[in-house]
């Protein structure tokens, strides 16, 4: 008894108050650090003009970034630049807005109507199997050389990439959570706005982030299809006369236009859907 009360007597008291727990391993992501992504592109930026500089990579094919940047410069004060970079902006505008439009009402209409999706998911995904810059001699054909082609093309290339995520997102919604709405008698014009929105918010702005890319894409091709303005008319005229430098101001316009987008949506994602915890949070 005297061996037992020892070992008791020994042992630390119970400190006051709320035990201490052990720290907390975190398996999220660490916290964001303010233009972390831009490092990816400074460190290409580097090896650029290191190989420039040190003579590694040939300038009839690849400019050094200096020279990239000169050439801009011209560009810019003769106004060839600018005009160009209008009319593409036109364009890839035009046709995100309709494409945005179309695509998401078509998602509407066969995530919230079997009927609907009998009508249109069989149409959206057949011409999701044709290639969008496949259907340039057709457009051609119907609407001539001008915008108009242009600018369809790029309308379809944005509803059909929009409209994936997008219906995806709605038909995947939490069964159960429909199943609460029609316990607590939730109207039809309730259930869309408080949970079918709200559900495809993510999927809506992932559509839209891939589609305003895509849409680039296809504008570089239709520009170069009998084009008499935009930047990808001026990457053809660089290429029949072996301007390596203008090509690559053209890409790196390409390129910030598309960053810049990209990180809009993001930023717009952030607000709307600030109510959602996420592995990056």
């Amino acid at each position: 008894m005297t061996v037992v009360s020892a070992h008791l007597s020994a042992l630390p008291a119970p400190a006051a108050g709320f035990t201490a727990r052990p720290a907390r391993r975190r398996l999220g992501l660490r916290r964001q650090v303010p233009f972390a992504r831009l490092l990816g592109v400074v460190l290409l930026l580097a090896a650029w003009s290191a190989g420039a500089y040190l003579g590694l990579l040939d300038p009839r094919k690849l400019s050094a970034p200096w020279t990239v940047v000169a050439t801009a410069w011209e560009l810019v004060t003769d106004g060839q630049l600018l005009s160009n970079i209008a009319v593409s902006v036109q364009r890839v505008g035009t046709g995100v807005v309709l494409g945005v439009l179309i695509g998401t009402t078509l998602a509407l209409i066969a995530g919230l109507s079997r009927v609907g999706e009998s009508l249109v998911d069989g149409v959206v995904q057949l011409k999701r199997s044709i290639p969008t810059l496949g259907l340039v001699p057709l457009m051609i054909l119907w609407l001539g050389i001008g915008d108009g082609f242009k600018a369809v093309l790029i309308m379809l290339a944005v509803a059909v990439t929009l409209y994936v995520p997008t219906h995806s997102a709605l038909i995947g919604i939490d069964r159960r959570l429909v199943e609460l709405s029609e316990i607590q008698s939730v109207s039809r014009f309730d259930f869309i706005r408080q949970v079918v929105i709200p559900g495809s918010l993510p999927g809506f702005f992932l559509g839209l982030r891939l589609a305003v890319n895509t849409a680039w894409l296809v504008l570089v091709v239709v520009e170069s299809v009998n084009a008499t303005d935009g930047l990808g008319k001026m990457m053809q005229d660089a290429q029949n006369y072996g301007q390596a430098d203008v090509i690559l101001v053209a890409l790196a316009v390409y390129g910030i236009f598309g960053l810049l987008c990209d990180s809009g949506i993001r930023i717009l994602e952030r607000k709307v859907l600030s109510w959602r915890q996420t592995l990056a949070d």
